[in-house]
């Protein structure tokens, strides 16, 4: 079984979060919620910190010894997040899988075209880029009921149930073979930052990173007040004790949506084209922030089954549009700033939403509307400057390196 055949079970292994619908109620249980959204700050501050070193590491030492980095680091963080303990003890478990997430950002993108490279077969690139993304849905589909249910018994237990599929990831990428490196074509090969000022003085890479920026962040609001959002909503309800489980369930309910999303995108993609496409997705993520934001009733949990939508609808399609476009000399670096960005970005406006959080029990339903509103507000003044520019992206052939 070769490097494309095995990437999408890495994919899945990587993403076996059985963490991922309880973090904050843990976090928060353990900590304060002033804490629990600092820690998220300090796993996007890591990400910041290893981003940029990691594109270069891949791109000068190769993607494999980078992606087995990357499963090395998730494993540690997983395990010390498991512990638990002191404030510190939790920060350098979210600066591993911080780390652990920087690492393979761009890598693995680059990894899988270069797979495809060897044999001649880039066109598939959109193609083999969904599977593995319906991969992934399929294992976040997975552990989050399964690590909502072992949330119930042990808030920590999901982390090391994630430590096993971390050392699963670790084992698929031990496998991996190095591909060979795209090089610029012609007779002079350009330097690593002369290839990343190419790229950044193409208007449609520009844009598409503009994009990409700020889907980061607003995909990522419902993960972060998601769970808050439930444990207030059943409140009310008797139902707070079970918010562990509902999280799981509504997960589960989220990845399997974003599955049939995917099947329906290929055609969607065709029939309105890749730059409105694009604006639809980050306008629906904009819309559920919005929804968050308006209503503190348990019907609104509902909502948040479509958290993964905009990103079936959308990130495959990104990817697909960058790879062709970028040179070999600086592939993974290139999509390291772009993720260092929206990372930077994004942890600094936590940041400031963290003055907002008063209580030192739990956030409270006024407090999750209030800094969902700005976020909502910001957003929709980004959606309209997209809407705007997104002519750059009529008629953008790709460009093959």
């Amino acid at each position: 079984m070769g490097n494309v055949a095995r990437y999408p079970w890495f994919r899945a292994a990587q993403n076996l979060l059985f963490w991922q619908a309880t973090w904050f109620l843990y976090f928060q249980e353990a900590l304060t919620p002033a804490q629990a959204i600092l820690l998220y700050a300090v796993y996007d501050l890591s990400s910041t910190l290893v981003e940029v070193p990691s594109g270069a590491m891949s791109d000068r030492l190769g993607r494999r010894v980078t992606l087995i980095a990357s499963a090395l680091a998730l494993v540690a963080g997983s395990v010390l997040l498991a512990l638990g303990g002191a404030f510190w003890v939790f920060a350098l478990g979210q600066a591993l899988l911080g780390a652990g997430m920087a690492f393979t950002s761009g890598t693995d993108s680059a990894f899988l075209y270069e797979s495809l490279a060897e044999t001649g077969e880039t066109e598939r690139i959109e193609a083999e880029e969904l599977r593995a993304w319906r991969f992934s849905f399929a294992a976040l589909l997975v552990a989050a009921p399964l690590g909502g249910a072992a949330a119930l018994w042990s808030l920590p237990l999901p982390f090391w149930l994630s430590a096993l599929s971390s050392a699963v990831a670790l084992g698929l990428a031990l496998s991996f073979t190095e591909p060979q490196r795209i090089r610029s074509s012609g007779e002079v090969q350009l330097s690593q930052l002369g290839a990343l000022g190419q790229a950044l003085r193409d208007r449609v890479l520009l844009w598409l990173f503009a994009l990409a920026v700020l889907m980061y962040g607003f995909s990522h609001l419902p993960f972060i007040f998601g769970q808050p959002f439930i444990l207030e909503a059943l409140e009310p309800l008797g139902l707070a004790a079970d918010a562990p489980l509902v999280s799981g369930g509504i997960t589960a309910v989220m990845m399997a949506v974003s599955l049939l999303a995917s099947l329906a995108a290929p055609g969607l993609r065709a029939r309105i084209g890749l730059g409105p496409m694009l604006v639809l997705a980050f306008a629906m993520q904009v819309a559920l922030v919005a929804v968050l934001a308006l209503s503190a009733s348990a019907l609104a949990i509902l909502a948040l089954a479509l958290r993964m939508v905009p990103d079936a609808f959308s990130r495959p399609f990104l990817l697909a549009a960058i790879q062709p476009r970028l040179k070999g000399e600086a592939r993974a670096t290139y999509l390291s700033i772009q993720a260092l960005v929206g990372r930077l970005i994004f942890a600094a406006s936590l940041w400031v939403a963290s003055f907002g959080t008063g209580g030192v029990d739990r956030m409270s339903q006024p407090e999750i509307s209030a800094i969902l509103g700005v976020y909502a507000g910001v957003g929709l003044a980004c959606l309209l400057a997209l809407g705007v520019t997104v002519r750059v992206m009529r008629g953008a052939a790709p460009k093959q390196r």
